[in-house]
C-alpha cells in the first residue's frame, strides 16, 4: 500500500529539505529550460506533420498528444518524489526512479529493478544521441542554404558543414551546470520565437490558401504525424535534472506550475505554426519550415540564422543528458585529480560521435520521425506509464483501478505509435535510398 507508506514516510522525511543544489535554478529559468528542451527543430517540423495528418486531425491530435506528454511528465515527477520519500533520498534521476519504483513495487517485479534502470539509461542515451544528431543536421542545412546562395563558389555537401560546426559545438558543450545553460536557453527561446514570428510573417504576407488543404489526411501517414509531434513536445529526458536543480521544486507541479506553463506554450506554438504553415505551403513542405522560406529576403535570412543559432545554443542542454549518464557511471571510478580532464575528453568525444552519426545519416525528416517514433515513445510514454502502475500496484490504483486502465491506454498508444511510426519511416528511407541509386 504505497500511498499509506508514502504518507507515513513524509512525516519523517521531506526530500526538499535535504536537497542541496550547488547552483539552483529559478522558476523562470526552469520554465525556459523545459520549453527549450522540448521545442526546437520539432516546432519547425510542425507544418510537415500537419501535411501528413490534415489540418483538422493535426489540430486535435496536437492537443491530445500535448496533454498525454504533459501527463506522463507529471506522473514521472510525482512517482520520483514518492520514491525519494520511501528511500530517504533528496532527489532521483530518471533511471533511479525506475529502479526505485520496481524495488518498491510488487514482490514479483522487484528482481527486475536493475534491468529497469539499465533499460531506462539506454533509452535516455539513445534518445538524446539521436536528438544531437538531428540538431547537427538542422544547423548544417541552414548554414549550407545560406552559403550556397551568397557564396556559390564555396558550395559544399552538408556533411562538410557538420564538420565545420564540430569545434564550436565541442567548446559550447564544456558548460557543466544547468544554471549557466539556462542563460543560453533563454537566448535560444528568444531566437526561436523570433523565427516563429518571421515564419508567420511569410505565411500571412501573401495570404494563405485553403485550396487542396485536407482536414483529414491519408490515415497511412498518421504515424508520421504522431512521431513528429511526439518528437517536438517531448523533453522528458531533461525533466528530472531540471526539477532536481530547482530552487523551489514544489513549483514544478501544481496549478499554475512550471510544467503547465511550459506545456501550454509548447502546444500553442506548435499548433499555430503547424496549421498555418500547412495552409501556406501545402504538401511541398520540408523537414523545417525555414527551409521553405525565400532565400533572397532579409527577414527570411534572419529566420534561418536565428534558428541555426537557437538550435546551436540548445545543443548543450540536450547533450547534458548524454554526459550526465557517462559521468554517473565513470567518475566514481576515476581519481578526483583526473575528473576535469576526463570531463573535457568525454564531452569532446561525445560531440564528435554525435556529429559523426549525423554525417552518416543526413536525412532530417526521417531521423526526426525515427527518434520520435521509437525513442521518445519508449522514454516519454511507455516507461512512465509502466513505473506509475508498478509503484501504485498495491491497493493504490484508485477507484475501479482507473490508474491501471489509464496507463494501459497510454502504453498501447505509445506502442502503436512506436511500431507504426518506425514502419512508415523505414519504408520512407528505403524509398529515398532506392531513388538515389537509380
Amino acid at each position: 500500500m504505497n500511498d499509506e507508506k508514502v504518507e507515513t514516510a513524509e512525516k519523517e522525511y521531506d526530500p526538499f529539505e535535504h536537497r542541496k543544489v550547488k547552483k539552483p535554478n529559478s522558476d523562470l529559468r526552469s520554465t525556459a529550460n523545459l520549453i527549450k528542451a522540448s521545442l526546437g527543430s520539432g516546432l519547425l517540423a510542425g507544418p510537415l506533420a500537419f501535411a501528413n495528418s490534415g489540418w483538422g486531425i493535426g489540430l486535435i491530435g496536437t492537443i491530445v498528444v500535448g496533454v498525454i506528454c504533459g501527463h506522463c511528465i507529471h506522473i514521472l515527477v510525482k512517482t520520483s518524489r514518492s520514491c525519494c520519500v520511501l528511500e530517504k533520498k533528496s532527489s532521483l534521476g530518471y533511471a533511479e526512479t525506475c529502479r526505485s519504483a520496481f524495488s518498491n513495487g510488487p514482490k514479483c517485479v522487484r528482481p527486475f529493478a536493475g534491468v529497469a534502470s539499465v533499460f531506462a539509461e539506454f533509452s535516455l542515451l539513445s534518445t538524446y544521441v539521436g536528438v544531437c544528431c538531428i540538431y547537427t543536421i538542422l544547423i548544417s542545412d541552414s548554414v549550407k542554404q545560406l552559403v550556397d546562395r551568397y557564396a556559390p563558389s564555396m558550395i559544399l555537401p552538408v556533411e562538410y558543414y557538420c564538420l565545420i560546426i564540430l569545434i564550436p559545438l565541442c567548446l559550447l558543450c564544456q558548460i557543466r551546470y544547468l544554471k549557466f545553460l539556462a542563460i543560453f536557453s533563454i537566448v535560444a527561446n528568444i531566437l526561436l520565437v523570433t523565427t516563429y514570428f518571421i515564419c508567420l510573417y511569410y505565411i500571412f504576407g501573401d495570404g494563405i490558401s485553403f485550396t487542396g488543404r485536407k482536414a483529414i489526411g491519408d490515415p497511412a501517414r498518421y504515424p508520421a504525424f504522431i512521431s513528429t509531434v511526439i518528437f517536438a513536445m517531448e523533453g522528458i529526458g531533461v525533466v528530472m535534472p531540471i526539477e532536481n536543480a530547482m530552487k523551489k521544486p514544489k513549483h514544478f507541479l501544481g496549478c499554475p506550475s512550471v510544467l503547465i506553463v511550459a506545456m501550454a506554450v509548447i502546444v500553442f506554438l506548435y499548433s499555430t505554426l503547424g496549421i498555418f504553415g500547412y495552409f501556406k505551403y501545402g504538401d511541398v513542405l520540408r523537414g523545417s519550415i525555414t527551409l521553405n522560406l525565400p532565400i533572397d529576403d532579409w527577414p527570411a535570412i534572419a529566420a534561418k540564422v536565428a534558428i541555426a543559432l537557437s538550435i546551436f545554443f540548445t545543443y548543450p542542454l540536450q547533450f547534458y543528458v548524454v554526459i550526465d549518464i557517462f559521468t554517473k557511471y565513470t567518475l566514481p571510478h576515476i581519481d578526483e585529480k583526473y575528473h576535469k580532464i576526463t570531463q573535457l575528453s568525454a564531452r569532446t568525444i561525445g560531440v564528435c560521435c554525435c556529429v559523426g552519426i549525423g554525417i552518416a545519416l543526413p536525412l532530417l525528416e526521417q531521423i526526426i520521425n525515427i527518434v520520435g517514433a521509437f525513442f521518445y515513445c519508449v522514454l516519454g510514454l511507455i516507461i512512465p506509464s509502466i513505473i506509475e502502475t508498478v509503484f501504485r500496484w498495491d491497493n493504490s490504483l484508485g477507484r475501479y483501478n482507473w490508474v491501471l486502465w489509464k496507463n494501459l491506454v497510454i502504453f498501447f498508444f505509445g506502442f502503436f505509435s512506436l511500431v507504426s511510426g518506425c514502419t512508415v519511416t523505414i519504408l520512407d528511407i528505403i524509398e529515398i535510398l532506392h531513388r538515389k541509386t537509380q
